[in-house]
Formats: structure tokens, C-alpha cells, sequence
């Protein structure tokens, strides 16, 4: 049955300054675990607002908040699909509790909102409901931001996806010299506003006239990675997985592979997990954990039968997966173009790439 949709939000654009988004955040802390992207070494990792910054926008041993800039090295997903979750507990009707406030996830990125669209099919669907999945989606804030640069692994825009969000989110930051334009998503992100108006200000067209052009340079960026890598458009990717089906690129890509699921649980729409229960002297739990198709096990059935027993087959499951299955049954790519997996895979096995070679091979 298909839920009802909500009427759009009427989208308000306001702006506030760097300062009042710190004290913003501080605010939130009453309601919510607040994680924000900061910058390490060229990469950006969540943490703790909480646990490490005070109302400036630089914490402890130097490491600065990165509300723009690119998308940070965990996948969304880590924090709506857990790498290891309790789900039951001596045979208990209730859900685990976990005792945690609801997060608030700053500097979310459009690749990764994007995956919404594939772990909402998958856990939210019409046949079935994850709770964990469900609840964190219900409960949890989303503040994302506009891309500020790139880095040579982005091709958003060849899977259709802007280095801007525009849905999924509570409230976008568009980060400027004097600021941050505000744009907000939900009713959830409108109430935020209106119960801290004092911190906000109308955004001035010179504000929106530097967002917009930001917004273009940082896409001419990701189109120059696009031209220079042969990435092609997902225009052009309709069939072509199941026409190579029987490619031998599958197993030349296959012979690089090492087998070690990176790509997987680096990757903001993979979604597999396995079931495994736990004794202790008190206690039976059972617990959820993430699962890769790449590893050898993944599909064996009792008595060691296997329908893809050789490693390039399931290379080209995955690939199967994401750019024939999803397409087929959801319209869209179980691929957000983030790039997380080319600079994750050890062997330097590149989506762009295979992606080209089917292309090509069907040309």
C-alpha cells in the first residue's frame, strides 16, 4: 500500500552568522547528541560537538569544523543502520533500549542524502518496517550543507545528484565569507527556526548571489572530474549490466580484487547484514551486523552450495545490484557518486571505470 505523501514545505531561506550557528548547535544539545564533521589530515570525520568544541569553530589540538567542504569518510548510513546493533534480548516483545538521545548530523552531504532513497526501500518500505531504521529516521535531525570543493573521486552529477542538497534534510547550510545561507526542508527544520529567531537573519540577495555562484563553481568542479575520468552519464547506463552479463571484463576486474568487503561498508547504500545470537551466563541477545557480498560466504547455503562461488561473480553482483536491480524496481541507482569506494578499495578498483568499460562495450 502506498503511504501518503506530505504536503511540501514551503522552503524559507534566512541566514545566520558563524558564531550563532555554534550557538545553535549548543542549544540542540538539549534534545539532540550533536556530531559535526571536522577535518583531520585532508579527511572529514564526525565527532561529538559536545565532546570537543566549545562556541568557536576550532577544538581541541587544532582540529577545525568542517561544515562545508566534501562529504566526511562515514557513509550516513553508520548512523541509521548500525555496523553492530542489538535487536532482541531474551525473547523480549519490547525493543533493546539503548538509552541514547536522538543525533543531530551536521554537514550531511546530497550523495549521502541521497541514499535515503535506497535504505528507505529497503527498511521502510511497503512490505516491511525496520524499527531501528524507522525510529532513527523519525527522531533524528538532519543539517546538511552545500559542498564547498571537490576532491578527484567526486562524479555526483553523472548519477544526477547536485553537490547541493535539495530534499531529505531539516535545514541546509550554504556556507559563505560572512556566514551561512539557511535553507529549511522540513517542519521539523521550520519549528528549529522559529524557536531561535533571534539567531537568524533575512538572507540579502548579495548572500544568494555568492551561494549560487559557489554552487557553480564547486559543480564545474565535479563535471572537470567527470570529463577527465570518462565517467559516463546515468543516462547511458540503462541495460547495460545485463548485457555485459557474460563479459570477461567481470573477471579481469575480479583478478584485483582482494576480497576484503571495503567497498561495501564503505558505500552509503549497501545494505546487507547477517543475524547472530549471543549467550553470556544471564543474558541471550541477538545482534545485527553489517554484511558484504564480496566475501565468499555471503550467499553459501546449507551443505556448502554456492551460487556465485567465484570472486568476479560477485564483483558483478554488486555491480548487478546497484545499477540493474534498483533501477528496475525503485527508478533509481543504488549509486550515490560519492566515491568513498575508489579511494577505500586497496586493489584501486575503480566504479568509473567498470562502469565505462560497460558502457563502452556496448556502444
Amino acid at each position: 500500500k502506498k503511504k501518503k505523501e506530505r504536503p511540501p514545505i514551503i522552503m524559507e531561506i534566512q541566514s545566520i552568522s558563524k558564531d550563532n550557528l555554534f550557538a545553535l548547535l549548543k542549544s540542540l544539545e538539549r534534545d539532540y547528541s550533536v556530531l559535526v564533521p571536522v577535518k583531520k589530515n585532508e579527511t572529514q570525520f564526525y565527532e561529538s560537538f559536545a565532546g570537543i568544541f566549545s562556541n568557536t569553530n576550532m577544538g581541541k589540538n587544532g582540529t577545525s569544523v568542517a561544515i562545508g567542504q566534501v562529504r566526511a569518510l562515514e557513509p550516513l548510513k553508520t548512523f541509521y543502520f548500525r555496523a553492530r546493533q542489538k535487536v532482541a534480548e531474551n525473547f523480549k516483545d519490547e525493543l533493546p533500549a539503548t538509552g541514547e538521545k536522538p543525533l543531530c548530523l551536521v554537514g550531511v552531504k546530497a550523495c549521502d542524502l541521497k541514499s535515503f532513497k535506497i535504505m528507505d526501500t529497503v527498511f521502510n518500505g511497503p512490505d516491511y518496517t525496520d524499527p531501528f531504521y524507522v525510529r532513527a529516521r523519525e527522531q533524528n535531525l538532519i543539517i546538511s550543507s552545500d559542498c564547498t570543493s571537490t576532491i578527484e573521486s567526486c562524479f555526483c552529477l553523472a548519477l544526477h545528484v547536485n553537490p547541493h542538497p535539495e530534499e531529505s534534510f531539516d535545514l541546509n547550510l550554504s556556507e559563505i565569507g560572512s556566514g551561512y545561507v539557511v535553507e529549511t526542508g522540513s517542519e521539523k527544520g521550520a519549528d528549529i527556526v522559529k524557536r531561535h529567531q533571534a539567531l537568524f537573519e533575512e538572507a540579502a540577495q548579495g548572500q544568494l548571489k555568492e551561494r549560487d555562484e559557489q554552487r557553480s563553481r564547486v559543480s564545474e568542479e565535479v563535471r572537470k572530474n567527470i570529463e577527465e575520468n570518462r565517467v559516463p552519464d546515468q543516462d547511458r547506463l540503462a541495460g547495460v549490466i545485463k548485457r555485459n552479463y557474460n563479459s570477461s571484463l567481470w573477471k579481469e576486474e575480479g583478478e584485483k580484487c582482494v576480497e576484503c568487503g571495503a567497498c561495501n561498508a564503505i558505500c552509503p547504500t549497501c545494505h546487507c547484514f547477517l543475524l547472530y545470537d549471543q549467550q553470556d551466563n544471564k543474558n541471550l541477545a541477538r545482534f545485527r551486523v553489517w554484511d558484504s557480498c564480496l566475501i565468499k560466504d555471503f550467499a553459501e547455503v546449507a551443505g556448502g552450495a554456492n551460487p556465485r562461488p567465484q570472486l568476479w561473480m560477485r564483483l558483478r553482483n554488486r555491480f548487478e545490484k546497484k545499477f540493474d536491480f534498483f533501477p528496475a524496481i525503485t527508478d533509481v541507482y543504488a549509486c550515490t557518486g560519492c566515491g568513498r569506494c575508489i579511494l577505500a578499495c586497496p586493489a584501486k578498483i575503480d566504479i568509473r571505470e567498470v562502469l565505462r568499460r560497460n558502457v563502452e562495450n556496448v556502444s
